[in-house]
């Protein structure tokens, strides 16, 4: 067992706030792991017919022991329900927040830039700032992602406005479907992990992150099809956008999709897609392997 010994230096001394520990094995930290889950609870909480207005977190801070809420241990994800004609405002400690759109469209506005977005976007602003989302003439349905476990386990505020490295970006629905267009026809190959359209914006190049710790994607997989089992040092959130027939392997446990409902993959655990339904899986992947490219860690491979 490890021993700490805390000094009794002398009160206004530096030294009296240092701690000393003394491990047999430093890697023996005292978070919990990251547990494999499906938020089907939440899924179906947003998308009832009488929810009103407002966010439903995908919070696992219980399983995670974190002070405040976080869906993995660096990212937060929720669902913002919007009624026709309503809106509502969010402000985010983060460095920035990714939003795709699941159904409906609208307008976000953070500062001076505003979005107008239909089913299928995806749009991005700096974190730190109130956002206001506002439905157009029908429900919509934006799902969010963050850093702002991150900011806070580290106890940081995003740049003021102006300052931040992350800028405004929109990713129309149109434009991703024609890029993806382009990645089904590339012939089959057995080194391919997906075949997925990653975002990215013109202030993180020659970075291919959507945020400097985050990565998204549109992942697919065709009819009939298995992706091949691969793992990795990022954590994943992968929200079903079309999931009829699909499920997972992780770790050799079967995870079965829900349309609309997101899962957690750990980092490291061995996970694959398999797909036995008629039509083309489609899902929004989110992970921070973008801290993991930075560190020089991915840690991908295919067993």
């Amino acid at each position: 067992m490890a021993t700490v010994s805390k000094s009794s230096a002398p009160a206004g001394d530096y030294t009296d706030q240092a701690l000393y520990y003394d491990p047999a094995n430093a890697f023996d930290f005292r978070w919990p792991p990251v547990p494999r889950r499906q938020f089907l609870a939440e899924r179906e909480q947003a998308f009832a017919s009488a929810a009103p207005t407002g966010v439903v977190a995908l919070d696992a801070s219980d399983a995670l022991e974190t002070p405040y809420p976080a869906t993995t241990p660096s990212l937060l994800a929720h669902y913002l329900g919007l009624r026709a004609g309503e809106r509502f405002a969010t402000r985010q400690r983060a460095s920035g927040e990714v939003y795709f759109v699941m159904q409906g469209a609208g307008q976000s506005r953070n500062g001076a830039d505003s979005i107008d977005w239909h089913q299928g976007d995806l749009f991005c602003f700096p974190g730190g700032q109130e956002t206001i989302h506002e439905a157009g003439d029908d429900d919509a349905i934006v799902f969010c992602v963050s850093d702002q476990p991150l900011v806070m386990f580290q106890d940081l505020r995003p740049a003021p406005r102006g300052e931040s490295l992350i800028e405004t970006v929109h990713w129309p629905a149109a434009e991703i479907d024609k890029r993806l267009d382009t990645v089904y026809a590339r012939p089959d190959s057995k080194e391919e992990a997906g075949r997925a359209v990653l975002f990215s914006s013109r202030a993180l190049a020659p970075a291919r992150n959507i945020l400097p710790t985050m990565v998204a994607a549109i992942n697919t997989l065709d009819p009939g099809k298995d992706q091949r089992a691969h793992r990795h040092n990022g954590v994943a959130i992968t929200l079903a956008l079309e999931g009829e027939g699909v499920y997972s392997l992780i770790e050799g446990e079967r995870v079965d999709w829900v349309a609309g409902a997101a899962q957690i993959t750990p980092a490291a655990q061995l996970h694959s897609h398999h797909n036995r339904g008629t039509k083309r899986m489609r899902s929004l992947v989110i992970q921070d392997e973008g801290l993991h490219y930075y560190t020089r860690t991915p840690g991908f491979s295919w067993d």
